[in-house]
């Protein structure tokens, strides 16, 4: 007999004790084993007279519950063999019957929320008659199902909306936003926030105490708060506005959305029973969409095997970084730092002078200075961690660390100059890494005696919120730096990639193709405003010339330039090249001088700059919004498998996880691979082809698409 999901135990007032234990899990997940626990459970509850009321809690100290185990939705809508939409909709269907069972079978259950309860895990507690949660601000609870491209689907549309109303339940359901204990109770979500340690006896008392076995809506008269239906003033406007509101912030990338908005208006006007059935609808339905497809499996499946040590070689034992050498400490070496320290390590933050070293420490003194005020941190780990971080000019400091970061300037001379002073005093067996973001690790490489002890570690900027490292192997990189560097990756509870050497790597090469399709543009005639629009109406983050903004137009032409030197008469000009020269030409580097493709004014809102239709005039013809989304996303697809056939990526799952994490690539397409498998590579070879007969070489698809396509192939089976 397999191990249980939830145990049962009954005390002597009848009182059953329902402790959920997922086994082989980290975090309790909703799986067929919990299925089949709870709704025996629920059974027995309602069946066996002895027993007067239940508890519903956790057995890990992990929390309640992390929602449904999305490597079984993965499997149920990436199967080879499709199921039916009848066989789906049951599928779907089972949680939120099991759930009605329990709230109607006439015994009341409370909810012991002793941790974290996401997704599910909250359809779970909300389903409970009386919801009782330990009063700590950590705990997360929330929806985050809309992330990943799905919508709730154990009744969260339906009970969220009748306890906190509409415009409440709207603004968390769409945006997957979590709240604290002291928020849900705010809300009406949950009945009580306690301490730990008298969880379990409020929950029994309250069971006890002539508890309420029926819930509000299934009482007569009920109505939900601020109003509800189809015909209610404050609900019509609510959702008028809600789905403006909604479409505004998802750009009509997000199926989900809709349904969200669909299933709680639909939901509202019906009976609980009905309207369960229209949200487990809309569940199936979005669960059939190619954005959820691509977004359970690279959001959350192949994240969690790249967070799992994909690619780290087997043979190597477990490494824990005790002492990092941060050499530099501007904005990525002192985010870093910060990074570093705050899981314990000790840093050493090596600059050219004392002032740029306390500068650097200055930026984790700020964080640790907001967290503080926030309530987020006591003053007392704040201090912790400051003092971890220990500010030098001494390379002699570095004696004793465990891996050595470099990110200085990206000049070679300099990179090398830092380079051999670190490794004349740090550790034998030691690893030193380089965070250049465009500079091949096989050259940087050649100042360090020991190149199979150097690697490329790749940060993104701010470090303490970008959540990707790129790990790049040089041509001579063992497998110990290959090891410690995902094991430090890990500390720093960061998403890896590793990746083979090229100039740029992997993620800088692809963003550096969205920001210069945009200068193109520009270059063309194309308006600024549509192209800025239509980079977000892609699902961008933010527009291309914005992006070049943020990261320095200054910086783009002195990569451009050094990539000219080096490959001399193989350098391949690009339209957008013109764009960046007069930019460097006018003095406008970007957001660090206040003004590039936007002006910055003081204590205002950036906004395009007037004079680019004097440098770039007009064209009288302009693109529709269609085909100017289409070249960004297919410049970068192309340049992601250009990266697959010349083996910088070393496996698919990186390609779109590194994509969306790294760069923000559209993520409701779930990565550049995951896009071209969804319009079928046939078809994606004669768009680009077309794109590259109308605007130039650069939209050629590589050999590899056109055998893939040729064979009828596709990345993902």
């Amino acid at each position: 007999m397999s191990e249980q999901a939830i145990k049962i135990d009954v005390d002597n007032d009848g009182i059953a004790t329902l402790t959920i234990d997922v086994p082989g899990e980290s975090m309790n997940v909703i799986n067929e084993q919990f299925l089949d626990d709870i709704e025996a459970h629920v059974n027995t509850i309602s069946s066996d007279e002895a027993i007067k009321g239940a508890i519903l809690t956790s057995g890990k100290a992990s929390g309640f519950m992390a929602g449904a185990d999305l490597r079984m939705i993965g499997a149920m809508i990436g199967a080879d063999k499709q199921p039916t939409l009848e066989e789906i909709f049951e599928a779907c269907y089972r949680l939120n019957r099991i759930l009605r069972q329990m709230e109607t079978c006439g015994k009341p259950v409370v909810a012991a929320v002793n941790g974290m309860a996401l997704g599910g895990g909250l359809e779970v507690v909300l389903a409970c008659h009386h919801r009782i949660v330990v009063n700590n601000p950590k705990i997360q609870l929330g929806q985050p199902e809309v992330m990943v491209g799905i919508i709730p689907g154990g009744g969260a549309t339906q009970r969220f909306t009748r306890l906190a109303g509409v415009q409440v339940a709207l603004q968390y359901l769409t945006t997957g936003k979590n709240m604290s204990p002291a928020e849900a109770v705010g809300l009406g979500l949950l009945h009580e926030a306690v301490d730990a340690d008298k969880l379990m006896t409020r929950a029994k008392e309250w069971l006890l105490d002539r508890p309420i076995s029926t819930q509000p809506w299934d009482k007569r008269g009920y109505k939900i708060p601020g109003g509800g239906g189809a015909m209610h003033p404050g609900a019509v406007r609510t959702f008028m506005g809600a789905s403006a509101m909604a479409q505004d912030k998802s750009m009509h990338n997000y199926p989900a959305v809709q349904m969200i908005l669909s299933a709680v208006y639909e939901g509202s006007i019906v009976p609980m029973d009905v309207a369960l059935r229209i949200e487990s609808k809309y569940f199936s339905k979005a669960l059939l969409t190619p954005e959820a497809k691509g977004m359970v499996r690279t959001l959350f499946i192949n994240k969690m095997e790249a967070e799992r040590g994909r690619g780290r070689p087997k043979d190597i034992e477990k490494q824990t970084c005790k002492k990092l050498g941060m050499l530099g400490a501007g904005m990525m070496g002192a985010g870093i730092a910060y990074v570093s320290a705050k899981v314990g390590m000790e840093v050493v933050l090596l600059d050219m002078s004392q002032d740029g070293a306390d500068k650097g420490k200055a930026y984790s003194e700020n964080l640790c200075e907001k967290g503080v005020k926030r309530g987020k941190v006591t003053r007392e780990k704040a201090d912790e961690l400051l003092a971890r971080i220990k500010t030098t000019t001494d390379f002699a400091d570095l004696e004793g660390c465990d891996l050595i970061i470099e990110a200085v300037f990206e000049d070679r001379t300099i990179k090398a100059d830092v380079t051999a002073k670190a490794e004349a005093v740090m550790p034998k067996d030691a690893i030193f890494a380089s965070n250049t973001s465009t500079l091949p690790i096989t050259g940087l490489a050649e100042a360090f005696t020991r190149p199979e002890d150097f690697i490329g570690i790749h940060f993104f900027s701010p470090v303490d919120k970008m959540p990707l490292v790129e790990i790049i192997l040089g041509e001579k990189t063992g497998d110990k730096a290959i090891a410690a560097a995902l094991d430090y990756v890990g500390q720093i509870k960061k998403t890896p990639i590793v990746v083979n050497d090229s100039r740029g790597f992997y993620t800088s090469r692809c963003f550096g193709t969205y920001v210069m399709e945009g200068a193109a543009m520009l270059a063309e005639g194309v308006n600024p405003a549509l192209i800025e629009n239509g980079g977000k109406l892609a699902g961008m983050p933010v527009g291309p010339l914005a992006v070049g903004d943020e990261v320095s137009i200054e910086l783009s032409h002195k990569v451009m330039t050094a990539t000219r030197n080096d490959l001399g008469d193989k350098y391949m000009e690009s339209p957008g090249d013109a764009y960046i020269e007069k930019m460097v030409e006018l003095g406008r580097m970007g957001r660090k001088n206040g003004k590039g493709a936007y002006d910055y004014p003081e204590g205002g809102k950036k906004h395009l700059w007037a004079g680019l239709a004097d440098h770039f005039p007009r064209a009288d013809h302009q693109p529709d919004i269609a085909e100017v989304k289409t070249r960004f996303l297919y410049r970068q697809a192309v340049e992601a498998a250009r990266c697959m056939e010349e083996g910088v990526l070393r496996d698919i799952p990186s390609g779109d996880v590194g994509a969306i994490f790294g760069w923000g690539f559209a993520p409701m397409t779930g990565g550049p691979m995951s896009f071209m498998d969804q319009i079928g590579l046939p078809d994606f070879v004669r768009e680009a082809d077309r794109l590259a007969q109308q605007y130039g070489e650069r939209f050629a698809p590589p050999k590899l698409l056109r055998d893939m396509a040729a064979k009828g192939e596709s990345f993902y089976s």
